[in-house]
Formats: C-alpha cells, sequence, structure tokens
C-alpha cells in the first residue's frame, strides 16, 4: 500500500450495481473496502450484515475491512473471520474484555484495530495500542453518513499520533473525510482514510479521477 491509504465505505456504494461499483473501486486504485457492521443497539442505525459482505467479497481479492459497531463484538469475530475480513475493528466501549477479544481477532490470523468515538478519551485506550494494528478514529459521530467533520477531534488525533513512534499501530480516519481533511491529516501523521460521499461517492467525477487526486495530496 501507498503511504496514505484509502478505504471507500461500502454503506455509500450502490447496492442495485455491486459487481461494476466494486470493479471500478479497485481499478481507482483503492486499498481496503470498509464494512460498517450496525446492529440498532450500539448505534441508533441498522447497515451491512453478512450478505452484504459475502456479495463484496465474492467480487474482490482486495483487502476488507469489518467495522463492528454492534453489541458484543467478540461474539462475531469468527464469523467475519471465516468470511474473509482481513482486518477486524471492534469499539472498546462495547466490549467488556477488549483485549482479549483483540487477540482473538489476531489468532485468527486477521489485522485488529480499535474504533473510538469523537468523546472517546485516548488515556483510556492507551492500555490497547501494543496489541492493535490500526486505531480507527470516528470524526462524526458513528451511525450515519453525511454528517459534519467535529473538529475537535483533531486534537485527539494528534494526541494518538504521539505514540505511533513507540507502537506500530496505524491512524485511519473515518466520517466527513474531504479532500481538505485528507490534505491537513495526511501532515499530522494519519495514514489511512475511509471514504463517503464527502469524498468519492454520488460525484460528478470517476472514481479513477478521484483517487487519482487525493493520492497528489
Amino acid at each position: 500500500m501507498s503511504e496514505k491509504f484509502f478505504c471507500p465505505s461500502m454503506m455509500c456504494a450502490d447496492f442495485t450495481k455491486l459487481p461494476k461499483e466494486v470493479k471500478d473501486l479497485e481499478e481507482a486504485g483503492i486499498d481496503i473496502f470498509h464494512m460498517d457492521i450496525m446492529d440498532g443497539v450500539f448505534v441508533p442505525n441498522f447497515a451491512l450484515g453478512t450478505e452484504d459482505f459475502k456479495a463484496i467479497r465474492a467480487n474482490t481479492d482486495k483487502l476488507m475491512d469489518v467495522h463492528l459497531m454492534i453489541s458484543n463484538p467478540s461474539q462475531y469475530v469468527d464469523l467475519f473471520s471465516d468470511l474473509g475480513a482481513d482486518i477486524i475493528y471492534i469499539h472498546p466501549e462495547t466490549d467488556t474484555h477488549p483485549i482479549s477479544t483483540l487477540n482473538k481477532i489476531k489468532a485468527n490470523g486477521k489485522k485488529c484495530g480499535i474504533a473510538i468515538n469523537p468523546e472517546t478519551s485516548i488515556e483510556t485506550i492507551k492500555e490497547l495500542f501494543n496489541v492493535i494494528d490500526y486505531l480507527l478514529v470516528m470524526t462524526v459521530s458513528p451511525g450515519f453518513a453525511g454528517q459534519s467533520y467535529l473538529d475537535f477531534v483533531t486534537d485527539k488525533i494528534k494526541e494518538a499520533v504521539k505514540y505511533t513512534s513507540d507502537h506500530s499501530f496505524k491512524i485511519v480516519v473515518d466520517g466527513a473525510i474531504s479532500p481538505e481533511k485528507i490534505e491537513e491529516l495526511s501532515k499530522i501523521g494519519v495514514e489511512g482514510f475511509v471514504l463517503g460521499t464527502s469524498t468519492i461517492f454520488n460525484k460528478e467525477e470517476s472514481y479513477k479521477e478521484i483517487v487519482d487526486s487525493i493520492q497528489k495530496l
């Protein structure tokens, strides 16, 4: 992967022409297909499920991640591992034993990450930094597409970046990530960007034109 890596949020994709969407995104040069799994409990919305995951997995050999915005994520680690997820994110806010769940993900041969809500303190999760491969920082309140970027989260990202020098995890941001935010946040140490309607979906330009443009930022 390039220094910056891009992860289209597939909840924003057009599922009426899914094989074409996947093919076009692949050819555009994206790195990881990002799947938001929501149960209507941890977040007030339902989103992608196992059948959606399988439909995308059947059309690509690219890396796929699952962002488990669900209660009791440990119960679903084996399921998504078996379905072919390459990276599994859990919210420590929903798991009473996050280290155990993260180690379970690694035992399945997968990369693991934690996703944190905008309000979650870095101080409360830093004990997990020596376990994780990725830290996914939500820059909007999780659950819905089309929100505005929460500016106060930038300071939290800067705080998290300080820990990357002593640990091996990469920072990914998710929520209202525009080209301007990609340029700004990549300069402070963010490497991964989840792309939704602020950057890649529902635009006049082709996926390839957009990815070519943001790779240069």
